[in-house]
């Protein structure tokens, strides 16, 4: 356990000023977006009130009021969640090819580890999903904060107020990052955990077997694709008809059987197939 703790610390060390730069560009666009738009935004209006010589009661009865949806819709807000969320999905290859670019390998030193082979792929799938954790955890604990920044600089005529889970709710970037219940959370999250796994898998195909195993990882892919969404496909063609109570449970239970596979695959090939 304590050799798997700390290939998961190593890993994120690995990553770390990235991580933190990545972070950093979220924090510094976002709040730059809600000082930026709503002055944008308050401009606008002011225009709009003196050209047409309206009160601002007309003008909000005419245009709508302001709220916080203008800021989540815009590049400076959704922008950095974007290219974090693509620098992950990058890492997710980037995690295990680079130990096998460079003069000295850095994968044989990893493989002749006195560890098992599996906690070095756990270590790396599980240092990845805590990473993607930690960026939402950062995005939830800033959010208020750019609202609370938001509401304070738009004049209370012009102003429609928001909740944290309205906001959530109305865009669909943080509607995916951000699930309203714990049901949606193990389905959004479990399915990112059953993707990595198997893109994982793939990549040991790869590993083993070359060019081959290029195609033995896009065959699994495939096929791990079509097994989890099976139940899907079946209500699709009117074979079945399920509730979704029941899709759920079904998608959950394919999802873990297809992410143990994935893990147990991985891992095989981790040990008998990629030597050093």
């Amino acid at each position: 356990m304590m050799r798997y703790i700390k290939l998961v610390n190593f890993e994120i060390n690995r990553f770390s000023k990235i991580y933190l730069s990545l972070l950093l560009i979220t924090l510094v666009s976002q709040f730059a977006g809600v000082l930026i738009v709503t002055k944008s935004l308050l401009n606008d209006a002011k225009e709009i009130i003196s050209n047409e010589k309206l009160s601002e009661a007309a003008y909000v009865a005419n245009y709508g009021a302001i709220d916080f949806t203008h800021i989540v819709h815009t590049l400076f807000f959704a922008g950095p969640i974007a290219l974090c969320a693509v620098a992950l999905i990058f890492y997710i290859f980037l995690i295990w090819y680079r130990d096998w670019v460079g003069k000295n390998t850095f994968i044989y030193r990893l493989l002749m580890l006195p560890a098992s082979r599996l906690s070095i792929y756990l270590s790396k799938a599980t240092a990845i999903f805590l990473m993607v954790l930690g960026m939402v955890a950062f995005q939830i604990i800033i959010l208020p904060m750019e609202n609370a920044l938001f509401n304070s600089k738009i004049p209370e005529a012009f102003l429609n107020e928001m909740s944290i889970p309205t906001i959530t709710k109305a865009s669909p970037i943080l509607a995916m990052i951000i699930p309203n219940n714990f049901t949606e959370f193990l389905l959004s999250y479990g399915i990112g955990l059953m993707v990595m796994s198997v893109v994982f898998t793939a990549i040991m195909f790869e590993r083993s077997f070359r060019i081959k195993g290029i195609i033995l990882g896009l065959v699994y892919g495939g096929v791990a694709a079509a097994l989890f969404l099976a139940p899907v496909f079946i209500m699709d063609s009117g074979v079945f008809h399920f509730y979704s109570n029941e899709l759920f449970g079904l998608l959950l239970t394919l999802g873990v059987i297809v992410t143990g596979l994935s893990v147990w695959l991985g891992s095989w090939l981790l040990k008998k197939r990629v030597t050093v």
